[in-house]
């Protein structure tokens, strides 16, 4: 079997056990699936009424200095109200910090100049998680502003929204057969066709399966790609540590030996060395 073969194999392999909580496979699933989107959001908010009028999947949004994240499923409805639904296995990657920073982004998005504040429709920042992050063995946890008024505390109503989703959540109702989807290795095996048959199209449909190998062909080729980048990168480093150590170059004479690296990094890096002598 030559490498190529062995890798096709090794991904069918993958493809077989790929779930709805994996962020790549659940954002191929979803995307243009208004009928599952809708799903989703309905049953985790508790809103029927809901539909989606635009999807977009691993959606980089940038705020004003130019820090970016990639949203995993970006979503609006007919009432313009905006949703970003993200998948998180590692209990690290749904701190509180990074829903705040998606809510800002989705806020930043929205508004254009001369809007008025007052019109900003409601956002909602939903996070799905493996594993019970909030430890409070709940389906849900809605996160929301409140203003201390005495020992009262009242509902600010600023309508933006966050809402952490237990992905081991184990009960009898709506989310738990969501969850159970989120988890299923296998289409037949789910409580929705919505999100099932989008799974079998991906699974077991020929074409679905090679748009699928595809992706994670694609997505090997950038990990390579990126590790070379910090390899090299690295090297970079070390090399311009070591020529500023000497002391025989200015920081310019160096740059053009180490292109890799702008003047601010070798003036960082010229301020770690100097610590360390």
């Amino acid at each position: 079997m030559n490498t190529e073969t062995q890798a096709h194999q090794q991904d069918l392999e993958r493809l077989a056990l790929l779930r709805y909580i994996d962020d790549d496979f659940m954002t191929v699933c979803l995307a243009d699936n208004y009928e599952g989107v809708e799903l989703v959001l309905r049953i985790i908010l508790g809103q029927d009424d809901i539909k989606i009028k635009s999807v977009r999947t691993q959606e980089p949004m940038k705020n004003l200095q130019g820090r970016s994240a990639i949203l995993d499923v970006h979503a609006v409805d007919s009432t313009s109200k905006e949703f970003d639904i993200e998948i998180q296995r590692q209990d690290s990657g749904a701190g509180v910090k990074r829903a705040r920073h998606n809510s800002s982004l989705l806020d930043a998005h929205i508004l254009k100049p001369g809007d008025d504040t007052e019109n900003i429709p409601d956002n909602y920042v939903i996070f799905i998680t493996e594993n019970d992050v909030m430890k409070g063995n709940q389906p849900v946890y809605p996160v929301e502003r409140y203003v201390t008024v005495g020992e009262n505390k009242v509902l600010f109503g600023d309508v933006s929204h966050i809402l952490y989703v237990n992905g081991s959540y184990r009960g009898n109702d709506e989310i738990e057969k969501l969850m159970h989807d989120f988890s299923c290795t296998s289409p037949d095996d789910m409580n929705y066709e919505a999100l099932a048959k989008r799974a079998r199209y991906f699974k077991e449909d020929e074409k679905g399966v090679a748009a699928m190998c595809k992706i994670m062909e694609d997505m090997r080729k950038e990990a390579a790609k990126e590790a070379t980048k910090q390899a090299e990168l690295k090297n970079s480093r070390e090399t311009a540590g070591r020529l500023i150590k000497k002391g025989k170059m200015t920081l310019d004479e160096i740059a053009e030996c180490v292109p890799l690296l702008s003047l601010d990094e070798l003036k960082e890096i010229e301020t770690d060395v100097m610590q360390l002598v």
